[in-house]
C-alpha cells in the first residue's frame, strides 16, 4: 500500500473546509445570489462572441454591441411572445371552467373506483367558476391580473424590480471584464495545480459550453415543433403548450410528458374524441424522435457526454438544496464532476490498483 502523505493532509483540509464553507454561504445567500448567477450566465454565453468581435474592435465597443444586440432580441422575443400568450391565457382561463367539469365527470369517478373510495369531488367547480369569473373581470386582462397579484406584497415588487435592473447590469461589467477575471482566477491557483486544474476546467468548460449553447437552440427548436404541431391537429392552446414543452425540455423527456399531459386533456376536453388525442401524440412522438436522432446529435453532439440521467438528477439535486440558484448551478457542477470522474477513471485503469489480469494456469 502507498503510505499516507502527512505533509499534504493539512491542505486536504483545508481544501475541504473550504468546499464545505461555499456550499454553506450558497445556502445561506440563495435568495439574493439568482440575479447574479443569471448574469454570470448571461456573460459566460456572450463571452465567445466579444472575443471574436474583439479582433476588429475594442472589448469595450464589442461588449456594448453584443450587450445590446442580446437584450434588443431578448426583450423583442419577451413582447411577442406576451402578445401572442394574452389571447392564449384569455383562453385558458375561459375555458378552465370546462377543463374542470370535465375531469369532474370522467376523471374523479375512475380515481374514486381506482382508489375504492366513495369521495369523488375533491374539488367545487361551482366555487371555483365564481372565483375565476371574479377576478377574471376585475382584472381585465394579463397585465392587470400581473399587476394586482405584485401589488399584494411590496417585497417581492421591490426584489423583483431590483433584479430587472440589476441583471443587466452586473452582465454588462462581467462581459467587459470576463477575461480579466478569468486571467486573476488562474493567477491565484496554486502554481503547483495550476496547468491540471486549467486543463480540468478548459475541459469542463468546452462540456458545459457546447451542452448549454445547444440545449437553447434544441428547446427553441422544440418549442416551434411543438407550437406548430399542435396548432395543425387543432388545439386551441397550442403556442401555450408548445413553448411550455419547449422551455422545460432541457430536463429530459420532461418537457415531452408535460406537453402530452397538458395538451392531451386539453385535446380530449376540446374535441371528445380519440383521433384528436392521437394527433397530440404523434406531435410529441414526432418531437421526441427529432430530438433524439437530430437535434440532439446536430445542436448538441454526442462528445457532450452529459448522461440524461446525470442532467435529470442534478437539476432536482440541485433544486432540492438550493432551490432556484440550484437549479441554476446544477448543471455546471455536473459538467465538473463529470470531467473530474472521467480523469479519476483514467487514473485508477492505469494505477496499480487496477493491476492487470492474471495471466491463466495450465
Amino acid at each position: 500500500m502507498t503510505p499516507v502523505d502527512r505533509d499534504n493532509l493539512p491542505q486536504t483540509y483545508a481544501w475541504l473546509a473550504g468546499l464545505v464553507l461555499l456550499g454553506g454561504l450558497v445556502y445561506l445567500l440563495a435568495p439574493v445570489l439568482t440575479p447574479f448567477l443569471v448574469s454570470a450566465l448571461i456573460a459566460y454565453l456572450g463571452d465567445p462572441l466579444v472575443d471574436r468581435l474583439e479582433r476588429k474592435l475594442s472589448r469595450s465597443l464589442a461588449v456594448t454591441l453584443v450587450f445590446l444586440l442580446l437584450f434588443a432580441l431578448l426583450g423583442l422575443l419577451l413582447i411577442l411572445l406576451l402578445l401572442a400568450l394574452q389571447q392564449q391565457l384569455s383562453t385558458l382561463v375561459e375555458r378552465l371552467p370546462v377543463y374542470i367539469d370535465w375531469g369532474q365527470r370522467h376523471i374523479m369517478p375512475w380515481l374514486g373506483g381506482l382508489l375504492g373510495t366513495e369521495q369523488t369531488s375533491l374539488l367545487d367547480p361551482a366555487e371555483i367558476k365564481t372565483i375565476l369569473a371574479r377576478h377574471w373581470q376585475e382584472a381585465g386582462g394579463l397585465a392587470g391580473r400581473l399587476v394586482q397579484a405584485l401589488g399584494q406584497s411590496g417585497a417581492m415588487v421591490v426584489q423583483w424590480l431590483a433584479n430587472l435592473i440589476l441583471i443587466p447590469v452586473v452582465s454588462f461589467y462581467l462581459l467587459r471584464d470576463w477575461d480579466e477575471l478569468m486571467a486573476h482566477i488562474r493567477h491565484t491557483l496554486p502554481r503547483r495545480y495550476e496547468q491540471r486544474i486549467v486543463m480540468l476546467a478548459q475541459e469542463a468548460d468546452a462540456v458545459l459550453g457546447a451542452f448549454l449553447r445547444g440545449q437553447f437552440l434544441v428547446m427553441c427548436a422544440l418549442g416551434l415543433v411543438y407550437t406548430l404541431g399542435l396548432w395543425f391537429v387543432g388545439v386551441e392552446l397550442a403556442l401555450f403548450f408548445g413553448l411550455l414543452a419547449g422551455m422545460v425540455s432541457f430536463v429530459p423527456y420532461l418537457g415531452f410528458i408535460i406537453g402530452i399531459l397538458a395538451a392531451g386533456g386539453a385535446a380530449l376536453v376540446q374535441f371528445h374524441d380519440v383521433g384528436h388525442l392521437l394527433g397530440v401524440l404523434a406531435v410529441f412522438g414526432i418531437g421526441q424522435l427529432l430530438e433524439s436522432f437530430l437535434l440532439t446529435p446536430w445542436l448538441v453532439g454526442d462528445r457532450i457526454g452529459l448522461h440524461p440521467v446525470a442532467v435529470i438528477f442534478a437539476v432536482l439535486a440541485g433544486g432540492q438544496l438550493f432551490g432556484f440558484v440550484g437549479v441554476l448551478i446544477g448543471l455546471p457542477a455536473a459538467a465538473v464532476v463529470m470531467v473530474l470522474l472521467r480523469h479519476a477513471h483514467q487514473h485508477y485503469l492505469q494505477s496499480a490498483a487496477y493491476g492487470q489480469a492474471d495471466e491463466p494456469r495450465d
